[in-house]
């Protein structure tokens, strides 16, 4: 990795992870607040809309934004075309959902989200207005835009819902914390931005741009089917309160590993894209990035899984101390989500979203056997058939890398195994000091996270991580 590109690098990724940190703390420490004020049952609707927002968001982006990153030669006809199209959508995919609305509280038998999921809805139309601003930003490693417009979301959304669930609002606090957090976003990109459309729309463009980016469609729905097929099974199938217990469960795992998978994610695809051509080259910056993540989640992952009891205690109460188990679970399952996203990140830097498409297709049937298979069993056994098929979608995806630089499967466990070991070792440790020792929760949550931190970082400098003393070496250049 060259000087000026590794710098950018470093750049992009300390403006990201300080974005999605900050923000998803914020967001985080209203959750919390926010939980204690409210009832797993409340939670519980906002899951049960969560799939058809999602997938209605998919549709937004169809593809185009990684499209204009892939492209070297893009211009003011491609960003205009994209931004127009998205309009068109979001606005369209809003009026499907308004009438839909009534359709989906009778599925699930609750009026209530008849107008729940036309406020809510709202969302589809702010995100189809910022597609292009973000999409030009992260192609310049400008984090600290969206980190800036992020922030100022969090804080104005995180006081409107807690006054709103203080003040008594229900579900209601949670549906417009998250929509007017999406509106100053909005906001705030269009102000910060140095970028606005023109009025022109090219169908050349839309066709050129679209030859990549449907592909890319087609998986981004399917995968987003596919993570949402559990709240739809479990909001149907189970109780309100279940689908609340579970949604706050992958809020906590989502906080490590989906902000570490988005970093990463954000980061080495513009960087990866911009020596595409150079195989070796590409090869070492890809397995330098594998081990890096690995470092971080993997310790982050196993320490969650140890501390999660003490963790439901202090910051939810014992209402929510089912959702504990359940964050046992997903965190096994979850850690494994940076290396997936760097390896899928390979296929479309090479432009082989027809690979991608077709291992989605793979992936997401083989989940839907697993789901058919431990549906009936119960919830716990759905988290571990989660887990499993993480473990065979990770050999799935990996195969393909193989073919494209010559690093597959068993090169990258050989590369990661190290600190899997070193992680569940110390996550093992970790457990056993706050399951055994007598304490209140916040202190053995406290304890039991000085414990993990200090004895990774010792254990890692003793059998000497390259990663570990790249990191240090980092802080110290950012320190002075």
């Amino acid at each position: 990795m060259t000087e000026s590109l590794k710098n950018k690098t470093i750049k992009g990724t300390l403006w990201s992870t300080l974005e999605r940190f900050s923000v998803q703390g914020i967001q985080f420490i209203v959750m919390i607040i926010m939980a204690r004020l409210l009832t797993p049952d409340d939670y519980g609707l906002i899951g049960m809309l969560t799939i058809f927002i999602a997938l209605s968001q998919a549709f937004i982006d169809s593809g185009f934004s990684k499209a204009l990153i892939r492209k070297l030669d893009r211009s003011e006809v491609d960003n205009s075309t994209v931004f127009y199209f998205n309009i068109a959508v979001g606005i369209l995919l809003y009026l499907l959902l308004f009438l839909s609305a009534p359709l989906i509280a009778k599925f699930y038998n609750e009026p209530i989200l008849t107008p729940l999921t036309r406020a809510m809805g709202l969302s589809l139309i702010f995100n189809s207005l910022v597609v292009v601003q973000r999409a030009l930003l992260t192609i310049n490693l400008d984090f600290k835009t969206q980190a800036k417009a992020s922030f100022v979301g969090a804080i104005i959304s995180g006081i409107i819902g807690i006054w709103m669930a203080y003040s008594n609002f229900g579900v209601w606090a949670i549906a417009w914390q998250q929509v007017s957090n999406l509106a100053v976003v909005t906001v705030m990109l269009w102000v910060l931005s140095h970028w606005k459309p023109i009025w022109v729309y090219s169908w050349k463009s839309f066709h050129e741009l679209f030859g990549f980016g449907s592909k890319m469609l087609a998986s981004g729905l399917l995968d987003t089917l596919y993570k949402n097929m559990y709240l739809i099974v479990i909001g149907k199938v189970f109780k309100a309160a279940d689908l609340g217990y579970y949604t706050r469960a992958h809020q906590f795992t989502d906080f490590a590993s989906s902000n570490i998978t988005g970093i990463f994610q954000r980061v080495t695809y513009p960087v990866l894209c911009s020596i595409q051509e150079d195989d070796t080259r590409l090869a070492d910056v890809y397995r330098r990035l594998l081990k890096t993540s690995a470092f971080i989640i993997f310790p982050l992952m196993t320490g969650l899984a140890a501390v999660a009891k003490p963790m439901i205690l202090a910051f939810l109460t014992e209402k929510w101390l089912f959702s504990a188990t359940l964050i046992q679970i997903l965190c096994f399952s979850q850690m494994w989500y940076p290396v997936h996203s760097i390896n899928l990140n390979l296929l479309q830097v090479k432009g082989r979203s027809d690979l991608f498409l077709r291992l989605e297709i793979i992936k997401k049937t083989l989940g839907v056997i697993m789901l058919c298979i431990t549906l009936p069993l119960g919830l716990i056994p759905m988290c571990w058939g989660m887990l499993v098929n993480s473990i065979i979608a990770l050999i799935i995806n990996t195969y393909y890398t193989g073919k494209l630089i010559h690093l597959g499967f068993t090169a990258q466990m050989r590369d990661l195994l190290p600190t899997l070991v070193l992680s569940i070792t110390v996550g093992a440790a970790v457990f056993l000091t706050v399951s055994y020792l007598p304490m209140e929760a916040w202190l053995a949550l406290t304890v039991g996270v000085i414990e993990g931190i200090l004895l990774y970082a010792v254990m890692a400098k003793i059998l000497r991580f390259t990663e570990f003393s790249e990191l240090v070496s980092l802080l110290r250049r950012k320190i002075n």
